[in-house]
């Protein structure tokens, strides 16, 4: 298994524009990743869940993989979500984020049916033997269809570019049980936002989460308190004052929730791709609510 880790810390994940007329706005994407940039994350991860991946065409996702590698510059590495229905456009995406200078690639898999573990592993091996970038296997039945048992994604790292896990079902166990099967040294990034704190104290790399597209500087703050020497004790007390927003995140869908919560801190975002809806009043309403309480208890 190679040893190349390029991510560690808060892993950013823009929210995908768009315009008034329905189309990508890269310009104001751009401004967007700059926000995230001059807020001290450690790297940033286009075309995840909110940036709503599935509901891009492959040329809007071509033209934000450009445009996050362009405005990035080399300042932070840049994780591109590749994943797609099928093999052969996923592995379209991992060559085309190699040719634009990707750090390293997402694939969670993604499919109709549900798909065997002998699917899914030679889904990544293709990839894996195409590529040379470090892939990150992103575990997320939710959202995937396909749920990675720990044993599994542990064989998954035996893949020579396979490098990285993204755990995200909420299941704490699954983070020690993958730890347990996969060695002390498995990188593992939390993607599960109300498991931050276990999945740091488990010893995750990572957080790889959009919250910091509102809340940068406690997700930070919760990362550097694990950092050596490791302080539980204010950890805890930065997790707790952002739990409540964190879970709200999780529980209303992470593309309508942060588009909202960047158009209560001023900032525009326009609409969101169809069929998804704004959020609605009285969320807003909490959203405000929740993001004046974390401000406050910051202060």
């Amino acid at each position: 298994m190679s040893s190349t880790i390029p991510l560690k810390g808060i892993v950013a994940y823009p929210i995908t524009r768009f315009g008034l007329d329905g189309h990508v706005d890269l310009k104001t994407y751009r401004q967007l990743l700059e926000r995230l940039l001059t807020s001290g994350v450690q790297a940033i991860a286009p075309l995840g869940s909110a940036g709503v991946l599935p509901y891009l065409s492959d040329e809007e996702r071509e033209a934000i993989t450009e445009a996050t590698i362009a405005q990035v510059a080399g300042r932070v590495p840049v994780m591109i979500g590749v994943s797609a229905l099928t093999t052969e456009r996923t592995l379209h995406h991992a060559k085309f984020a190699e040719k634009a200078g990707a750090a390293a690639v997402m694939i969670i898999p993604m499919s109709y049916w549900k798909l065997t573990e002998d699917e899914i592993f030679q889904h990544y091996q293709t990839v894996s033997e195409a590529i040379s970038l470090p892939i990150m296997a992103y575990n997320n039945p939710a959202t995937g269809g396909s749920d990675m048992s720990p044993t599994f994604l542990a064989r998954l790292l035996q893949l020579p570019n396979v490098t990285m896990i993204k755990e995200s079902t909420g299941d704490v166990n699954r983070l020690h049980r993958l730890v347990q099967t996969a060695g002390d040294s498995v990188a593992f990034f939390n993607g599960s936002n109300p498991l931050a704190f276990d999945a740091f104290a488990a010893g995750a790399t990572g957080w790889c989460t959009a919250a910091a597209n509102l809340i940068p500087d406690l997700n930070l703050a919760l990362y550097q308190a694990f950092r050596e020497p490791a302080n539980l004790e204010n950890a805890r007390a930065v997790f707790l004052r952002q739990l409540p927003l964190l879970q709200f995140l999780v529980a209303h869908g992470l593309p309508r929730t942060v588009a909202a919560g960047l158009e209560l801190a001023g900032i525009e975002v326009g609409p969101l791709r169809a069929p998804l809806l704004p959020l609605s009043e009285s969320h807003r309403a909490e959203l405000q609510r929740l993001l004046k309480q974390v401000r406050e208890s910051h202060e």
